[in-house]
């Protein structure tokens, strides 16, 4: 598959997921970044804190799929991303969810603020069946 063109920051965020390396995903973030995942929950705030929250994340799931980036959109600073998502949890359960990405970067390339657009009751509740 083809990835959509993006700057070099958003795809690491996608590829990592994919591959579940936490430090990698993390490291596509400013030291002082926020990440709202998802928007409507309070931010993470730092990149260290974005990592820990990433490495809770990714054990509970085998395999962790990752995000895989269907289309993006670039106007200076900004970029928007589709995406779908897929895991299956350590129980067995597979997991499908989908969004949209809102990422500003700063002057240094890296990701200062990426907003999640997704509804995370759809994702909880396959978890609970």
């Amino acid at each position: 598959m083809t990835l959509p063109a993006m700057p070099k920051a958003v795809l690491q965020f996608f590829e990592a997921s994919q591959k579940g390396d936490a430090d990698r995903w993390a490291d596509s973030f400013a030291e002082d970044a926020l990440f709202h995942d998802p928007v409507g929950t309070e931010p993470i705030k730092g990149r260290e804190a974005i990592r820990a929250f990433i490495k809770s994340v990714i054990p509970n799931f085998d395999p962790f799929l990752g995000l895989t980036p269907l289309e993006a959109h670039n106007v200076g600073e900004f970029t928007a991303v589709s995406w779908h998502g897929a895991a299956v949890s350590t129980d067995g359960k597979p997991v499908n969810w989908s969004g949209i990405n809102v990422y500003q970067l700063n002057s240094e390339g890296l990701i200062q603020e990426a907003k999640a657009y997704f509804n995370h009751a759809i994702f909880a509740a396959q978890l609970a069946k």
